[in-house]
């Protein structure tokens, strides 16, 4: 009885000696700035954008999206590849202890294939971020129309 006695005193003590909740990714990540890019009836697919700053002092990665608006969402990069500019998908974006990770146009970025209607500007989508502790965050983000600088000229 005794044995038992300090084995569940030990194991108290080591209990008591460790954080009794540890933050999740989706606690320690911040996002800003996130919106969907608008895109024409008959368009199948868009990409949204945000930024993610990390405020724990343990480095995380974005590893999933999905949203009701498409029928799968990857993570993505632009890589110049033989003098082109292509789109490759990335299976995590890190996010370093600290700091602040963007994703951009022209950069990491997030695509929605298959989408389910025309994303509009007055129509907010949903956006949910998954992480590498499978925590979750629930977004929804603004759509917004964005003249490419090419048709400013």
């Amino acid at each position: 009885m005794r044995k038992i006695f300090l084995m569940m005193a030990f194991c108290a003590a080591a209990v008591g000696a460790a954080p009794l909740f540890a933050a999740s990714a989706a606690d320690d990540i911040g996002v800003k700035d996130a919106y969907a890019r608008a895109v024409p009836p008959g368009q199948p697919n868009s990409a949204a954008f945000l930024g993610l700053s990390n405020s724990g002092a343990a480095s995380h990665a974005l590893v999933g999206a999905k949203s009701t608006a498409a029928d799968v969402v990857e993570l993505h990069t632009h890589l110049m590849e033989g003098g082109m500019m292509k789109m490759r998908r990335v299976p995590r974006v890190e996010v370093p202890a600290g700091q602040t990770v963007s994703l951009q146009p022209g950069g990491l970025h997030l695509m929605l294939i298959g989408l389910k209607q025309p994303l509009k500007p007055e129509n907010p989508i949903d956006l949910t971020l998954v992480f590498e502790d499978n925590s979750t965050q629930e977004l929804k983000i603004p759509v917004k129309t964005v003249e490419s600088t090419m048709m400013k000229h």
